[in-house]
């Protein structure tokens, strides 16, 4: 699978595609070099939805197209597949142009929430180096819909018609309502990204230069002190002037606002460092000797202007990648609904019609392998449903005449016709992704304790810095003034928020990096924050508490029949069967090694059972009404399969030549680390409460043998965010662990959502947490990192704020009537660098957290 089975190749050295663009080997479309020959080493096998590598032997799903086999990481990314095939098949790469086979594409890349691949490893390491100049001339991304309004996501209670920043923090306020997939990047983004670049490529030649006589390098004695000055001047003014704009704008709102923040300081420290040394280069002669140093000049701090920008710029764009995420939810709940219907018309004719224009009351054909377009009742034909992404319930339901359907589910078999009756946003489907749109809106970061903090200490730092000054011009010896400009600012700079600012995200980076590394992704540094202090864990049974995949457990043989004779017999017959349970009847006997004869007259009486003929035997499989109706008696087998449901089973009766036989029992695992891990939770003081659409037996069944006290079954997807608001409301912070798409609303309504890896994409994207081996274990890990983590930010925080209360008083000059000495901007610059090295040392102690 090293090459699409589009590709074509040519004996000269040339490459041609799916669209006949023939490229040589050795030339990408900018005539530089761009091998598009893959090297020798070991296939790629690529999910071609969302680019996940896949292993093909993990008995993942997989579809067949056009004689190739596609594998997939999830069923949802299957599902869409197979409903726009077309859509899936080739990428162009954005920098030669050529088509990549998405299957197979061996050098792949997400950039600002988009997929890219690439031919070769040139060409992506040419797109790494400089993404913008082969994105330049991408369609703008689409205008937001009129009347659209926009919400902090600090604040919600924040609400803007028009975009801007929010007058609370000056955060970018972002669009509400569910997303329409058109969006494009975050323009915030794409702009700090740019900031961010390029204030760091002029900060770190203009560090190097003002740290050189620290750092015992002569780099300042060959080119002269003042030319020196003068470079770090050019370096530096592009970096304040326009990198730093949207931070002074902040700034100035907050002030005009009333409600000072981290903006606040930011703009005065830098703006103040940046105007002291403006002066400092261009009059000199203004400024006492006993403040000059290195080659007599007078001290600047253009470096600590500059390199103050671009770590904030770095904390705020990991913010803003982690935001953007939550958006991806709604998108890939949107995805599995399909783009167009098949409309039959009065006349019986049909044609592919766009979703949006399908009406209730129209009749609609589904084949075999597409999405249900809408809700409504099944008219004519018989199927199995793939109902998963809906009620995380694994196994298909049947359906026939009169029975409904719900869009956006998955049609396995056969060939239905069914009346619309919900359609647009009536749909289920639209429902829930309005539910989650809703609970992403209303869940507000806790406001980290820096935030809080900076309200009172904004002012005192700025009332510090007004008083050094005022006490100078009264009390000091003369250069009164220039004493004065000095001493404030050295407040305003050694009391600039670097540390506060990094007190977090240095945390929350190094935590996220252990975490990956124990099977633990955080999407969110507030999930994290919040996860610490969970004291209720709601738990979904289909795929978290058990495996997800229905297995035979049970064979019971009775009146001289053997349990391999009734097996094999039941397989024989299961074999023809569409039903749910018979793949695990059918597999159950090839794990035995049982041979599996053909059957004859095989029928099926839907919701009852089937029927048939395998050698000389007549064979009847079903539910006691269905034996009854026979004429067997089914009393023999009732209590034992009885006993089988009590114990969370699916109990399938047998009878051969008209006598009861016995029970095939199938049942649906649990995982084997799900006791332990409850166990673990509920020893450090965890509610546990289990959650699930299956019926209240089987729940109750599953519930008492893990130990676990509280049980709602039978939920709808509304139900189970219902649940979570009401514990909420009685003051619980909720944990939700769940994986199907029917989790997705309670996820996102949960104070954390944890989500299994093995689930469906849409609980991934709708959780704050992630755990890829979808074992409970994996909380007991994430909530031992979260503990750990929020340790780390308050030590980081304390640092911090001791470093200020020690250094601002020092820079204000409380020690110069002792030792005659006034700190030195830069000697403040050097100790603000020196708070923030010490909060990234302890930030990265989590490194050797233990899980």
């Amino acid at each position: 699978m090293a090459h699409s089975h589009h590709d074509h190749h040519h004996h000269d050295g040339t490459h041609e595609d799916t669209h006949g663009d023939t490229h040589r080997h050795g030339h990408s479309a900018d005539g530089s070099c761009c091998s598009a020959k893959p090297p020798a080493q070991a296939e790629v096998v690529r999910d071609p939805v969302c680019g996940m590598t896949v292993d093909p032997a993990a008995g993942k799903p997989s579809a067949d197209h056009e004689g190739r086999t596609f594998h997939f990481c999830s069923a949802s990314c299957r599902t869409k597949f197979v409903t726009h095939p077309e859509n899936y098949l080739t990428a162009k790469d954005p920098v030669c142009g050529m088509n990549v086979d998405r299957a197979s594409a061996r050098h792949f890349l997400r950039h600002e929430g988009e997929k890219f691949y690439f031919c070769s490893a040139g060409c992506l390491q040419k797109f790494e180096a400089e993404p913008g100049r082969y994105l330049g001339d991408r369609p703008a991304p689409a205008p937001m819909p009129k009347g659209t309004q926009y919400t902090c996501p600090m604040h919600p209670e924040i609400v803007s018609d028009k975009p801007g920043d929010c007058p609370i923090c000056g955060m970018a306020l972002e669009p509400m309502g569910v997303p329409t997939g058109d969006e494009g990047p975050n323009p915030e983004l794409v702009d700090f990204t740019r900031r961010l670049w390029i204030s760091a490529l002029l900060a770190l030649p203009l560090f190097i230069i003002a740290m050189a006589p620290m750092l015992g390098l002569p780099l300042r004695d060959w080119i002269g002190e003042r030319t020196a000055i003068w470079i770090e001047f050019a370096l530096a003014t592009p970096v304040v002037l326009w990198a730093a704009l949207p931070f002074f704008k902040r700034g100035f709102a907050s002030i005009l606002n009333r409600s000072p923040n981290m903006w606040t300081l930011i703009s005065l420290g830098v703006g103040a460092a940046y105007l002291y040394s403006v002066a400092a280069t261009l009059f000199p002669d203004l400024f006492p000797h006993e403040i000059r140093g290195h080659g007599d000049a007078v001290p600047v701090y253009f470096e600590a202007a500059a390199v103050i920008v671009a770590l904030v710029f770095v904390g705020q764009v990991l913010e803003l990648r982690a935001r953007e995420k939550t958006g991806s939810a709604i998108r890939a709940l949107l995805d599995l609904a399909p783009k167009t219907a098949r409309l039959i018309g009065a006349d019986g004719s049909e044609r592919d019609v766009p979703l949006s224009e399908v009406k209730a009351g129209e009749r609609l054909r589904i084949r075999p392998g597409e999405a249900v377009p809408v809700d409504g009742t099944v008219e004519q034909g018989r199927s199995t449903i793939d109902e998963s992404m809906i009620t995380g319930e694994p196994i298909p339901v049947e359906k026939a005449e009169g029975d409904s359907l719900i869009g956006g589910t998955l049609n396995k078999n056969g060939t239905l016709v069914m009346l619309a009756e919900k359609v647009g946003s009536e749909t289920t489907l639209s429902q829930i992704v309005e539910l989650v749109a809703k609970a992403q809106r209303s869940r507000a970061p806790i406001q980290g304790l820096a935030d809080r903090v900076s309200f009172y200490f904004v002012p005192a730092v700025v009332l510090v810095a007004i008083a050094a000054f005022v006490a100078w011009m009264l009390l000091g010896p003369e250069p009164r003034l220039v004493f004065a400009i000095v001493s404030a600012v050295s407040v305003l700079i050694i009391a600039c928020p670097c540390a506060l600012g990094l007190a977090t995200p240095m945390s929350i980076m190094t935590a996220t990096g252990r975490g990956a590394q124990a099977g633990v992704l955080i999407k969110e540094a507030a999930a994290l924050e919040r996860l610490a202090a969970v004291d209720t864990l709601i738990v979904d049974k289909t795929g978290t508490l058990t495996e997800g995949k229905p297995k035979l457990t049970d064979v019971v043989a009775l009146g001289g029949f053997g349990e391999d004779e009734v097996l094999s017999l039941a397989a024989a017959i299961e074999q023809g069967s569409e039903h749910p349970l018979a793949d695990a009847i059918v597999e159950g006997a090839h794990d035995r090694k049982l041979a599996i004869a053909a059957a004859d007259g095989f029928e099926a009486v839907n919701g009852k059972g089937v029927s048939g003929t395998v050698g000389k035997h007549r064979i009847v499989l079903g539910n006691a009404l269905f034996l009854g109706e026979l004429g067997i008696d089914a009393a023999p087998l009732s209590d034992r399969a009885d006993a089988l449901r009590q114990d969370g089973r699916s109990a399938v009766l047998v009878a051969i030549d008209g006598k009861p036989a016995g029970i095939v029992a199938v049942s649906d695992p649990i995982k084997p680390t799900a006791a332990e891990a409850l166990k673990v939770l509920t020893e450090a003081g965890m509610v546990i409460v289990m959650a699930t659409g299956d019926n209240e037996r089987t729940a109750q069944a599953i519930a008492a043998r893990l130990g676990i006290k509280r049980v709602r079954a039978g939920l709808l997807p509304e139900a189970k965010a219902k649940l979570v608001e009401e514990l909420k409301a009685r003051g619980a912070v909720v944990a939700m662990a769940g994986d199907g798409i029917n989790d997705a609303p309670a996820l996102a309504a949960a104070d954390v959502g944890i989500a299994m890896g093995t689930g469906a994409d849409v609980a991934l994207e709708s959780a704050g947490i992630t755990l890829l081996k979808g074992d409970l274990t994996g909380i007991v890990r994430a909530r031992h990192l979260a503990q750990g983590t929020l340790a780390n930010i308050k030590q980081n925080l304390f640092f911090a704020f001791l470093y200020n209360a020690l250094g601002v008083p020092v820079a204000a000059g409380v020690l110069y009537p002792l030792t005659g000495a006034l700190l030195s901007p830069m000697l403040a610059a050097a100790a603000m660098s020196l708070s923030s090295v010490s909060v990234i040392a302890n930030a990265l102690r989590l490194r050797t957290l233990k899980l």
